[in-house]
């Protein structure tokens, strides 16, 4: 649709400088999941994530195969077009690049919530008979399911041990918007405990349902109009009210553009805002 802008790439994706293969005998506590979106739309986002896990002390390598430059993919794009082959080939190949890091125990951290939530779920069902290796991808897949992480279920779990030197931020309040994936999972409330964490920092969630945006459901000229529709109900109304110095806060790259598309405002994944507060100590 002409109503609704495309996100622009970005000449240089963080795959480009900062893809490492993952070295087994290093035994990485953290493997930063690259998803395509983020790669490809907002590197700057992956690089304030990996300043942060950084900063606890956790040895960081990214996700990347070791003989491919062709960056690592969860396939979700593939089943939300049908192609549930193609999805399992995807799904394969990440299993087979992260299997050393998983078996030298290393925990998946991801930003696209249903990027990082289909390492959890649709992994576990594939048809895994189907390749000759099936029986070691599908316990590889369990494995991964239980050392999957959204960045802020990380955080939040990480600093209790240790605690990172949050500093207040200029702003007091953030407002912040839950992906589908993330309420389905029950993993929006650790998006606002992780804010939390911020001192003097006002967190709260912005009722809504679906932005609208579902991919790339809002782009087609048939689904623009009932895209804009769903986000016009709750949550561009909640941005567009919201104080000039209030945080807009929202973890999905589909939410974050529709937000863009239909306000003057640009939300921050939450990576970006621990970044910040992180920068002031």
């Amino acid at each position: 649709s002409a109503q609704t802008p495309l996100p622009t790439w970005s000449a240089q994706p963080f795959s480009t400088s900062l893809l490492a293969p993952i070295d087994a005998a290093q035994k990485p506590k953290i493997i930063l999941w690259a998803d395509t979106f983020n790669n490809h739309f907002d590197p700057e986002i992956l690089a304030d994530a990996r300043t942060v896990l950084e900063a606890t002390g956790c040895m960081v390598q990214v996700s990347k195969t070791a003989t491919e430059t062709r960056p690592l993919c969860c396939g979700r794009t593939f089943l939300a077009a049908g192609l549930v082959a193609e999805a399992r080939a995807e799904a394969a190949r990440t299993l087979r690049a992260l299997a050393p890091a998983l078996e030298a125990g290393a925990i998946v951290v991801g930003l696209e919530p249903s990027c990082l939530l289909t390492l959890r779920d649709e992994f576990l069902v594939h048809r895994w008979d189907q390749e000759a290796d099936g029986e070691r991808l599908r316990a590889l897949a369990q494995q991964l399911a239980g050392n999957a992480l959204l960045f802020e279920e990380w955080l939040v779990i990480r600093q209790k041990t240790d605690p990172l030197p949050l500093k207040a931020l200029p702003q007091t309040r953030a407002l912040v918007h839950g992906h589908c994936h993330q309420k389905a999972f029950g993993a929006f409330d650790a998006v606002l405990e992780a804010l939390r964490l911020i001192p003097d920092l006002k967190v709260e969630a912005i009722t809504s349902s679906c932005c609208g945006m579902a991919g790339g459901f809002g782009y087609e000229q048939e689904h623009a109009g009932i895209s804009r529709a769903m986000a016009e109900l709750d949550l561009l109304p909640a941005v567009r009210d919201a104080a000039p110095d209030t945080l807009i806060v929202a973890d999905g790259t589909s939410c974050r553009h529709q937000i863009a598309n239909g306000t003057p405002r640009e939300a921050l994944h939450v990576a970006q805002v621990i970044a910040r507060a992180l920068a002031r100590s």
